[in-house]
């Protein structure tokens, strides 16, 4: 998630969740029905709304092509999803650099 996406609200969090969870499992999931699991339920009426932002709306254009439902779950019911959902990277923004290794053995056998 990037510094613009950190600022959205909860909603927009769980939207642009879908969202990236259906454009990386595309290939997956055009063909087939799926059920989204969710403990935010106004996301079941995001897709009914006709008000919503620009980016909302884009969102819904994009998740139409997919036969999906949406499902409310307790967070209590849902124990892997909220566990998972609280859990911090440490390592998120550290690069750590490694040296590139620009000599091939197997290509220099006669040397």
């Amino acid at each position: 998630m990037n510094q613009a996406e950190a600022k959205y609200t909860t909603t927009e969090k769980e939207m642009l969740a879908v969202v990236y969870a259906f454009g990386n499992f595309h290939s997956y999931l055009i063909m087939n029905k799926s059920i989204v699991y969710t403990d935010h339920s106004a996301l079941k009426y995001l897709f009914a709304k006709k008000d919503a932002k620009a980016r909302l709306l884009r969102w819904i254009l994009l998740l139409q092509k997919f036969d999906f439902k949406v499902i409310d779950t307790r967070g209590a019911e849902n124990y892997a999803a909220d566990h998972l959902s609280r859990l911090e990277n440490p390592y998120e923004n550290i690069f750590y650099p490694k040296e590139i290794n620009e000599t091939f053995p197997l290509e220099s056998l006669n040397k």
